[in-house]
């Protein structure tokens, strides 16, 4: 398969000889899913938090007496029916989201991902980049 270089004036100036087994692989859309679900997932933190009603910084003490008011029983003010009340079942910040991908299955994946960019001639060769300053702007 050969692949077309291109120069800073747009043109196609040679092409490049390139691997059938790299770029002339079929599309393997659950494993690029796959791929993308666990990239997605490795980036979290999971640094994610929620306080319990031990975390609250709350009276432990009753809030009123157990009888004789006409009110509901209440034990603590960060009983977490309350307002301002800790969580029941709060997220700890001990999850670990990340996903192992093996190396045979990544491969696969960027190989299937750069054959259908061929395929659609989104892949473009470049020979080289001439910045003259480090702009934005001059692009």
């Amino acid at each position: 398969m050969e692949l077309k270089i291109l120069n800073s004036s747009n043109q196609a100036s040679e092409s490049i000889q390139v691997s059938d087994a790299l770029f002339a692989r079929e599309y393997n859309e659950s494993l690029i899913h796959q791929l993308v679900i666990s990239f997605m997932a490795n980036a979290r933190s999971g640094t994610r938090a929620q306080k319990a009603r031990g975390d609250l910084t709350r009276s432990g003490r009753k809030p009123w007496k157990q009888k004789g008011t006409g009110r509901a029983r209440a034990g603590s003010a960060s009983s977490p029916i309350w307002r301002g009340g800790g969580k029941a079942f709060p997220s700890s910040p001990d999850e670990n989201f990340s996903q192992k991908i093996n190396r045979k299955m990544y491969r696969a994946g960027i190989s299937s991902i750069l054959s259908q960019l061929v395929r659609e001639e989104r892949l473009i060769v470049v020979d080289g980049f001439a910045v003259d300053a480090p702009k934005t702007k001059l692009l």
